[in-house]
């Protein structure tokens, strides 16, 4: 956890409401991998954003976030304004400036860069954009700076539609965006589109699709909803079922707070760690990681086994991803390059992991925390539990596996006697890569399991 003491920097959002803002998790990781002295926090306003602005400038806040409902109220209170952002009519990143906050519009770049994540090309490509509010203003300019050939936008309100396609059209000095309503959406030429799904169909249980009628779907060659809470939304599945690649807007959200980060501290984000930011996004919303560490026969593998089922999540063995990655077993590997090897792979394990793991079970060798960095990239790849059985559990359990070295020289009294020393000399390392500790001696797995998930959740 971070330190903030009096020269700890200021980030913030200001929206109402912001409660339930992931925007944190963002800016606070990025700062924590970074090593910054910074703090983000989210910054409830009632209804005076000028005063907001001014508060924020004077108490020296070095960035903020700008959300609903205050993404157009914000601009006259700036002392200047991006170009692009002036053109889309809203912004949603201040940058501290001479005598007050420069605004930017990090959606647009930050879908811009989504597109890019994804390789999904715009330039000379047909396009279709469901949805004329808010987030399709966005992805409208972003489609005409990116010289999409043309744009089909599809929305309720055809009055809606035509107004921001006169209004793109006129900006750009080119006819490239034609407005349709809904129930005329088979207006829309036969051929191969981007589709862009920007509008609120998805966000609630039971919504369906915008437009229902499957060959209007058989025309996309790739598809984007900005929804990203479901992680598959109505659209999405639309796709899924004619294996055409689809995503959802987790990583514009990512983006567009990348890129206002780099803004404040003038500095740019590699992917690497946008890949770490992104997965902590994914965990928060879809599940967080629960990761197993224990010795040898404290149920790592029958408990995670009994998790995975019982709530809906992955399972993930590090040495069985240790010995596929290295195309031998782990015995012949302390045999041929050693322990510390081994350790470097655990960790290298751990590393690949933060990069695309969530809700999901992660049982972990007997030995990996061992090695301090592992403790600390445990902890920040999920929750870390400890299972703790006792040496004389422990013998039992194992005592007729004749696949552990251990076990395979030494009398009855030598292999208890071994089992107890080695517990003793790895619990403090068990302790300081946990935060949970679950006592296992006669207990059954589905008795542990509910235990771990009630102590975790």
């Amino acid at each position: 956890m971070q330190e903030v003491n009096g020269k700890t920097g200021v980030l913030g959002i200001f929206g109402k409401p912001v409660e339930h803002t992931l925007s944190p998790a963002i800016h606070n990781t990025i700062s924590e991998e970074l090593k910054k002295d910074l703090i983000y926090v989210p910054f409830h306003v009632e209804d005076d954003i000028e005063a907001a602005v001014k508060g924020a400038y004077a108490m020296n806040v070095k960035g903020i976030n700008v959300t609903v409902p205050y993404k157009q109220d914000v601009i006259p209170h700036l002392v200047s304004i991006d170009e692009n952002a002036k053109k889309i009519g809203a912004v949603n990143t201040l940058v501290r400036a001479e005598g007050g906050f420069r605004g930017y519009n990090t959606d647009m770049m930050g879908l811009s860069r989504a597109m890019d994540n994804h390789e999904i090309e715009i330039e000379d490509k047909n396009v279709i954009i469901l949805g004329a509010g808010g987030a399709s203003r966005a992805a409208v300019y972003m489609c005409m700076l990116r010289k999409a050939r043309v744009i089909y936008l599809v929305n309720r309100s055809l009055d809606k539609a035509m107004a921001l396609a006169d209004e793109m059209n006129e900006l750009f000095q080119r006819k490239t965006i034609y407005p349709i309503a809904v129930e005329d959406y088979k207006k829309v030429p036969v051929d191969s589109y981007v589709m862009l799904q920007c509008t609120s169909m998805g966000l609630k249980e039971g919504d369906g699709l915008l437009i229902n009628d499957d060959e209007f779907y058989d025309m996309a060659e790739c598809g984007y909803d900005l929804i990203y809470n479901p992680a598959v939304t109505p659209f999405m599945r639309a796709l899924n079922q004619r294996n055409i690649p689809v995503y959802n807007g987790l990583t514009m959200l990512l983006y567009q707070g990348i890129i206002a980060y780099e803004l404040w501290n003038d500095i740019k984000i590699d992917e690497k760690l946008c890949k770490r930011v992104l997965n902590v996004l994914k965990r928060k919303l879809y599940g967080e990681n629960i990761i197993l560490v224990g010795y040898m026969g404290s149920g790592k593998t029958s408990v995670g086994k009994c998790l995975a089922e019982k709530y809906g999540m992955k399972l993930v063995d590090t040495d069985r991803l240790i010995v596929e990655n290295e195309g031998i077993t782990i015995n012949e590997i302390f045999a041929t390059l050693g322990e510390g090897a081994f350790r470097e792979m655990e960790t290298g394990i751990i590393k690949t992991l933060q990069e695309d793991c969530c809700n999901t079970v992660i049982s972990t060798g007997g030995g990996m925390p061992i090695k301090k960095e592992n403790q600390e990239l445990l902890k920040k790849l999920g929750k870390v539990v400890y299972l703790n059985a006792s040496p004389e559990e422990t013998y039992e359990r194992v005592k007729n596996d004749t696949e552990r070295p251990l076990l395979k020289s030494g009398t009855k009294e030598e292999v208890k006697n071994k089992i107890k020393s080695m517990i003793n000399e790895r619990r403090g390392y068990y302790l300081k890569a946990s935060d949970v500790e679950v006592k296992v001696d006669g207990r059954s797995v589905e008795y542990i399991a509910d235990e771990i998930i009630s102590q975790v959740k």
